[in-house]
């Protein structure tokens, strides 16, 4: 049955044990209660929620929400546009005719139809990271909060050899002349907290023109950058610390005995290990995959990002995003300002539909869906009126997030908007409560602070707090 519904636990309130690998924080080692330390890592691991590890596929552009998930085919021509729906596997709901492969995951989804917020940008800060201030044209800065991403590696969570957060294919903004994007870094807890980054060169396979429009699929494979391109990790940067470990050694002596805290020596060896790790770059092997698995994903660059992601997470990886871009010159692959439904239907829901029920069905037969949360959404959606060039224009009010596994209820579809998808009817979902809710599915509380650069405590999920309606 089609279910439509609305909206703390605190777990670590102080220092984490990442605090004690923080090897600028000296300052801190004379004063430090050790046995909180101890005592914080400790109900960090204890208290893993259902979600082990995140998976997010941001459909960079702004998705249009009224194409895809939120249908109003009652409404005027000029807002419903040219597909129709579909029936699903959720009885009374239906999606794009575009996404027939998707349509039968549906129950096993929680579809968000009312994310909503102000930020006009193609950043991926406000369901990254819960943020919603600053410049939307800047490009992302040591001063911005840290994402989900870099607070798994702030509390340590993930093996020790491999990273505890990945960025696929490449950067955000990659595709823009190298402007980085804001939302997947460590910001102001530091650079030696981004994730990894992945590097790729696409190459472009052009299919037959509809409407003047020419759909581009990027190929390749990310791979992982070689051992001296690791943010905040070469080897000078590493005998640099191994020195001032040695300084402070002794700090540390009363702790050895701990098993709930990482001493300097540790974090140092978790380091180099990166750098060397079979495990990491095994990931990253698509050779080992069968052919069927290759097929299935499909030979492109979306379809590989995330047969590595399923790789990554089953290797115990906690936070792994892969963003669509489409590359070179031809902008981003959901900013329809012009031929929304050619993009749409000849290039990107055809790849969407491909993509993400073949991760589903990876993860369910190996038994990771329930313990992996599988995010699906964009940074906003787009304008219910078809403008002049038959595409849609940014519309951040109102947009979508499809979640599978980790935890969310099944069959579920939270909020409603009004008739023409402008604006959320019921139950929005602000990005600070959308990140809260991920959090919280992480067993992480979500109201943890972590000191900026100035030492002022900020809450992870900015204010937010979870939509338990979706949590099962």
């Amino acid at each position: 049955m089609l279910r439509v519904l609305g909206t703390a636990n605190r777990l670590c309130d102080g220092i984490t044990r990442r605090e004690v690998m923080r090897v600028g924080g000296l300052s801190l080692f004379g004063g430090l209660n050790w046995s909180r330390v101890a005592r914080a890592a400790t109900a960090v691991e204890a208290g893993r929620g259902p979600a082990k590890s995140v998976i997010m596929f941001n459909l960079l552009g702004g998705p249009s929400h009224i194409d895809m998930f939120d249908m109003k085919p009652q409404a005027p021509v000029e807002i419903r546009g040219e597909f129709s729906p579909i029936p699903t596997s959720v009885p009374g709901l239906t999606i794009c005719e575009h996404l027939p492969r998707l349509s039968q995951w549906m129950h096993r989804a929680t579809l968000i139809r009312t994310f909503s917020h102000m930020f006009n940008s193609h950043d991926p800060l406000p369901f990254m990271t819960g943020f919603t201030d600053g410049n939307p044209a800047a490009q992302a800065m040591p001063t911005d909060p840290p994402d989900i991403g870099a607070i798994c590696q702030y509390l340590g969570l993930g093996p020790k050899d491999l990273p505890g957060a990945v960025c696929m294919p490449c950067f955000p903004g990659s595709g823009q002349k190298g402007h980085r994007r804001r939302g997947p870094y460590g910001g102001f807890l530091g650079k030696q907290y981004d994730p990894l980054f992945t590097l790729c060169k696409p190459t472009f396979a052009r299919e037959p023109k509809f409407n003047d429009y020419d759909p581009v699929m990027a190929l390749g494979e990310p791979v992982p950058p070689t051992a001296d391109a690791l943010a905040d990790m070469t080897v000078e940067r590493l005998d640099r610390r191994r020195s001032l470990i040695s300084q402070i050694d002794s700090e540390f002596a009363r702790t050895q005995g701990s098993r709930a805290i990482d001493t300097m020596n540790d974090a140092q060896r978790r380091a180099f290990l990166l750098l060397t790790s079979g495990r990491t770059r095994d990931a990253f092997d698509l050779n080992l995959e069968p052919a069927a698995i290759r097929e299935a994903y499909g030979r492109h660059l979306p379809g590989a990002s995330l047969i590595i992601a399923r790789r990554l997470v089953e290797s115990g990886v906690p936070f792994v995003s892969v963003h669509q871009e489409i590359f070179d010159h031809y902008g981003h692959a959901y900013d329809m300002h012009s031929n929304n439904f050619g993009m749409l239907k000849n290039l990107n829901l055809p790849l969407l539909d491909q993509v993400i029920p073949a991760l589903l069905q990876d993860l369910d037969s190996r038994g990771l869906l329930d313990s992996t949360l599988v995010v699906v959404m964009g940074e906003m959606g787009r304008t219910p009126k078809v403008n002049a060039s038959a595409g849609r224009d940014h519309w951040p009010q109102c947009g979508f997030s499809l979640l599978f596994g980790g935890g969310v209820k099944q069959g579920l579809v939270y909020g409603s908007t009004d008739s023409i998808g402008a604006y959320p009817d019921s139950h929005p979902v602000s990005p600070a409560d959308f990140v809260a809710t991920v959090y919280q599915l992480m067993g992480i509380d979500p109201h943890m602070t972590v000191p900026d650069r100035s030492g002022r405590p900020i809450f992870i999920a900015h204010g937010g707090e979870p939509v338990h309606e979706i949590i099962a």
